[in-house]
């Protein structure tokens, strides 16, 4: 084909009719005429250029979101052309992308989760920009705009993060029992969601220690140290991500890291002087107008709202938790964080509720 496009190009440029004109810049056709070298060929026309942030664009659950894109021609050209955008989302994994929305003019379609939540944004000339709407904690994640004009093809990345906060999960079932589509389940039902590679280097960046390796979203296996100790690694290796590499998302068996973002609604605690039930826990709940928290929802309220309560009380999963933002005598170690009491069959406590604002 690049043989087949040379000499049409050729046989045309010199020839007595004007010269070949389509407005694109074509780039590495192969000269195969002398020593396999490659050479550009220029028709009379301009490059096209795709610009993005370089920076990331920050959000949150539930915000709307603009991921800015630009487009122009070198040289300028002031002709108004018919072109096509193309946003898609890059995966984690590195399988097939994601179709987020194809426009061309003002026609646009928006595809799976984006359905409804997307549009463009064309303010400006030549402007390519996403509008999403109603974040989601899946949302996270790099994006690419590409700009299609006829023959030519160009694009950029942007990456979209959300401001979150990272937390390991095992099942009541205890340590090591989730495979990889497990681990997605148990996150989705704490009102999270898998963390990604980044969010959990952020968090380690932040603080993060767990001696536990847990489910990422890309397959692989991870867990962060910021103490190198015996059994996490051992003494002789420096802080950081400690990595199992990609495992078998049937057969293995681990932890999960779950991501959350920041709440639309509110966590309160509730309790009655004896104590209640998890049945009583979940009813009083709903006579609060509100529902049983999530634990993802208790760590987003603890880091975001400074939620802070020295008082054991029931999650949805059936744990009970509860979040210190100033540490204090009789409230657990000297760092701020959540505790845990894992998941008691007996016991008599309060409740964290969640309602939505």
């Amino acid at each position: 084909l690049p043989l087949l496009l040379e000499a049409t190009l050729l046989r045309l440029a010199s020839g007595s009719h004007h010269p070949f004109y389509n407005g694109f810049y074509y780039n590495h056709v192969m000269n195969d005429k002398g020593k396999g070298q490659e050479k550009v060929v220029y028709f009379n026309g301009a490059k096209l250029v795709v610009e993005t942030s370089k920076d990331p664009i920050y959000s949150s659950s539930g915000a709307n979101v603009t991921l800015p894109c630009h487009y122009h021609y070198e040289p300028n050209l002031e002709a108004k052309r018919k072109i096509r955008i193309k946003w898609s989302k890059l995966r984690d994994d590195y399988t097939k992308e994601q179709d987020v929305l194809v426009a061309i003019g003002k026609t646009y379609m928006a595809f799976g989760d984006f359905q409804g939540r997307t549009h463009l944004r064309q303010a400006g000339r030549r402007e390519a920009s996403l509008v999403i709407s109603d974040v989601r904690l899946q949302d996270d994640g790099k994006y690419r705009c590409e700009v299609i004009d006829g023959l030519e093809d160009e694009s950029d990345v942007v990456d979209l993060r959300l401001q979150g906060i990272v937390f390991p999960y095992q099942p009541p079932r205890g340590q090591y029992r989730l495979n990889f589509h497990e681990a997605e389940r148990v996150c989705q039902e704490q009102g999270a969601v898998l963390a990604t590679f980044n969010q959990l280097f952020q968090a380690w960046s932040e603080g993060l220690d767990w001696c536990n390796a847990g489910w990422l979203a890309d397959g692989t296996v991870q867990y962060p140290i910021r103490l190198p100790r015996k059994p996490c690694g051992g003494l002789h290796l420096a802080p950081g991500i400690r990595s199992y590499g990609p495992r078998h998302r049937h057969l293995h068996r681990f932890d999960a890291f779950c991501f959350s973002s920041a709440l639309r609604g509110e966590v309160f605690y509730l309790d009655h002087p004896a104590g209640m039930t998890l049945e009583e826990a979940k009813q009083s709940c709903q006579d609060a107008g509100a529902e049983i928290a999530q634990v993802g929802q208790l760590y987003s309220a603890w880091k975001f709202l400074g939620l802070d309560r020295c008082d054991a009380g029931w999650l949805a999963d059936g744990s009970v938790r509860y979040p210190i933002t100033k540490p204090r005598a009789n409230c657990g170690p000297a760092e701020p964080g959540v505790r845990s009491f894992g998941f008691p069959s007996k016991g008599r406590f309060g409740v964290f509720c969640y309602k939505e604002r």
